[in-house]
């Protein structure tokens, strides 16, 4: 047996859901998030590897999140692409709710800098046209990702790219109305959401540019001993310019952390852009397959969605 966050009962080596009859039989642990904890379990009559989210739900009522759980249920429903992470259904028991996801067997892309210390423009390149093609999905739904991060991308066995985590994510507010919660990770948060003034498809390209900085230098843009200087920097967009950046990386950044969110290029400008559309001479794919020797060795497989 193993115990699950404090005052849980112990969590057995097989769960059965009981609607379908279908019955899991409990893996290694994949990651631990604030409501739950994230498995990797088998079909027990399939053979089928998943990842399985496991929310107490004593945990759940203590920290109020309710809400965010029966939302990402109720998004996952609706959506359906290639880059977004698939749940395949959810069940619950007396004690606990269920979210049965697919597995992301090389973990994410905060996994793979870790091991890595930084990435190079190619690969980096490689990986955020996935994920802009899934949030250019997201946002086509008219829904805004609210917490996008190199741990929120996810990576396959096939390293394909995959966006996860969709617990904050909400439609777009109507017109004439904002939704000015501050929710999300602290040093990605967009100015415009840090003044309450709403997250909104800008706040997205925001934190996708502190995603692009991360990557390519190892550090969040954004760095404060307290948090009120961590929000002074991000007002002011005030990041240091690792040498090592090219002059097309370094416009980007600045197009994307724009602190006038009017300013900020979509989606499309971005891939227009020249960091995107410049020769691609430098092998990306041997460093992807340099990225699939490293995840093995941080344990056959990485993390699957963070729970």
């Amino acid at each position: 047996m193993v115990l699950g966050h404090a005052g849980d009962e112990p969590l057995g080596w097989y769960i059965g859901d009981a609607g379908s009859g279908t019955i899991y039989k409990r893996g290694r642990l994949l990651g631990e998030g604030t409501f739950g904890r994230c498995y990797e379990v088998t079909e027990v009559s399939s053979g089928r590897l998943y990842a399985l989210k496991v929310i107490p739900r004593a945990r759940l009522a203590a920290l109020g999140g309710g809400e965010r759980v029966e939302r990402e249920q109720e998004l996952h429903r609706h959506l359906s692409h290639r880059h977004i992470v698939r749940l395949h259904r959810h069940f619950s028991d007396r004690g606990r709710l269920y979210l049965l996801l697919e597995l992301c067997s090389r973990g994410s892309l905060a996994d793979i800098l870790r091991a890595r210390g930084r990435l190079q423009e190619p690969e980096v390149r490689f990986y955020l046209r996935q994920v802009i093609s899934g949030l250019r999905y997201l946002h086509g739904r008219g829904l805004v990702h609210r917490d996008l991060k190199l741990s929120n991308f996810l990576v396959t066995g096939r390293m394909q790219v995959k966006i996860g985590d969709l617990g904050l994510a909400r439609g777009a507010a109507p017109a004439g109305r904002r939704w000015g919660a501050l929710c999300g990770t602290p040093s990605y948060l967009a100015p415009e959401v840090l003044d309450r003034r709403g997250h909104g498809v800008a706040s997205d390209i925001w934190a996708l540019g502190c995603a692009l900085y991360t990557a390519l230098s190892g550090r969040p843009p954004f760095k404060g001993c307290q948090r009120w200087e961590l929000y002074q920097h991000i007002r002011g967009a005030r990041y240091p310019l690792p040498p090592q950046l090219s002059p097309q990386a370094r416009a980007l950044l600045a197009l994307m952390l724009d602190p006038d969110p009017a300013a900020r290029p979509s989606l499309q400008d971005v891939l227009d852009h020249p960091f995107f559309t410049q020769s691609l001479e430098e092998n990306a794919e041997s460093s992807v397959k340099h990225d699939t020797k490293i995840t093995h060795s941080l344990g056959g497989g990485g993390l699957g969605p963070p729970a």
